[in-house]
């Protein structure tokens, strides 16, 4: 057997891994309080609690039916847990049964970055932080009027801040 082809294929996983291990994240829309968000993942570890790490920052998903903000009525701004960025109201929340906290429409047009996800055998569209990089959750074309989406996001991607401190700001 060729060891080449071999080695080749060992230095190529590797390098996946030391990449993951120094990853930063450096996206050209600007943040809410000024310069980009750029942060190794030792420090995203360090910020987060495990779970919102590995659903933000390794895009897993929570379990459904377990996020602090599924049932969450209160009137606010929902927030990338990882930078701040306001991503969501709850005047576009609403219950889809899903299990996840569900949204018809993102605060304001470019409030979410959008990008295929080919990932588990079939095609969706996943749905990140467009200052951070975070993972959020996913959409989908099976919402309420008047967008027909539903953007299904894990709470843990999330913080709320009621409207009362909102407007504090």
């Amino acid at each position: 057997m060729n060891a080449k082809p071999v080695l080749i294929i060992m230095l190529l996983a590797a390098g996946g891994c030391l990449r993951d291990a120094t990853e930063t994240v450096s996206l050209p829309v600007p943040p809410a309080k000024g310069g980009e968000v750029v942060m190794a993942n030792e420090n995203w570890k360090e910020k987060l609690t495990t779970e919102q790490y590995q659903v933000a920052r390794c895009g897993g998903t929570e379990r459904p039916g377990t996020g602090k903000y599924l049932y969450n009525k209160a009137t606010g701004t929902y927030q990338c847990v990882c930078c701040g960025y306001t991503l969501f109201g709850s005047d576009a929340k609403y219950d889809s049964g899903s299990g996840w906290p569900s949204f018809w429409q993102p605060v304001k047009p470019g409030a979410v970055k959008e990008k295929t996800d080919k990932s588990l055998g079939m095609e969706r569209t996943e749905v990140l932080c467009p200052q951070c990089g975070a993972h959020l959750g996913h959409v989908f074309q099976d919402g309420p009027d008047p967008s027909g989406l539903r953007y299904c996001i894990n709470s843990a991607s999330l913080d709320f801040l009621p409207e009362t401190a909102a407007n504090s700001q």
